[in-house]
């Protein structure tokens, strides 16, 4: 089964929807890292979600999640782009106690809130917060969707730590192309029979067959997704410049280098006291070379 998104439209009606399966992308993921299996799972219904939303803005950008809580986890982020990267971490709280195998959204995180952030190549960036208010990762961000942007929308995500999949259902506003009053509720009650194992065990087509075999929906061409880091020496290089002179030679004077690493990907970047001299005086210069 492949990594993939696939967009599809109920004809002569305003119900746009996307499917979106993970395995890959999610093994490299988790092999990353050593979560607990309930905070395995909710990353993989993360990643599913940030692909799915990525399509559904359009943006020509980068689009994060970040679940900001106050439970076991304090963090979970997930980011996407449209060349189909995806890359995900979680961060649990210190002294927090392990979640069990079973623990849900809400044991999970407690109160916070959730950001998402549309940061396009051209243009400003646009944040939208939403509050952990809802039971599940998919109600939260239909509480996003209704606020920000009054497009009515369901989601279901799905996630056991081999696959994560994910559905999303979408009303666009344009009724004058609607030929279909009770088009969306019909398809929102059908999607409601979905089970977990099929959204993660199915093909995509299978699954939309299975839902709507009495509907007439058009299936676009699916999108590859697949791992990918944005992270670079450059852009850690702006990062510990913004520590300031003061901080990073005093690092410096501790440890005589400094060594860091990526936290979605661990590459690691080791800067010398030359590097870092270089790095105060011009940011974008490139390191340091001996001839």
């Amino acid at each position: 089964m492949s990594d993939q998104i696939q967009r599809f439209m109920f004809d002569h009606t305003n119900v746009r929807g996307e499917i979106v399966t993970l395995a890959a992308a999610y093994h490299e993921v988790l092999d990353r890292h050593a979560y607990p299996p309930a905070v395995n799972e909710l990353l993989g219904e993360l990643l599913a979600a940030v692909a799915l939303l990525t399509d559904t803005v359009k943006l020509d950008g980068t689009l994060s999640i970040e679940v900001r809580g106050r439970g076991v986890l304090s963090l979970l982020m997930a980011e996407s782009n449209p060349g189909g990267e995806l890359r995900a971490i979680a961060r649990i709280a210190e002294d927090a106690a392990l979640p069990s195998e079973h623990a849900s959204f809400r044991e999970l995180v407690g109160e916070g809130q959730i950001v998402i952030t549309l940061d396009p190549r051209e243009g400003h960036r646009y944040q939208g917060i939403v509050a952990l208010d809802q039971e599940t990762l998919g109600g939260c961000l239909e509480a996003y969707f209704s606020q920000s942007e009054q497009l009515p929308t369901r989601l279901w995500l799905a996630a056991d730590e081999k696959r994560a999949g994910g559905l999303l259902l979408q009303r666009l506003p344009e009724e004058s192309q609607n030929q279909d009053v009770d088009a969306w509720d019909r398809s929102v009650q059908l999607a409601d029979t979905i089970k977990t194992e099929e959204l993660l065990g199915l093909e995509q087509r299978e699954v939309l067959h299975r839902l709507y075999h009495e509907e007439t929906v058009r299936v676009f061409e699916p999108k590859a997704l697949r791992f990918g880091c944005t992270c670079s020496r450059e852009r850690m290089s702006y990062a510990l410049h913004s520590l300031g002179k003061e901080e990073l030679r005093d690092i410096l004077h501790e440890q005589g280098a400094i060594d860091t690493q990526c936290h979605f990907c661990h590459t690691k970047y080791h800067y010398t006291a030359a590097d870092i001299e270089t790095l105060l005086d011009d940011p974008d210069a490139p390191p340091p070379t001996i001839h």
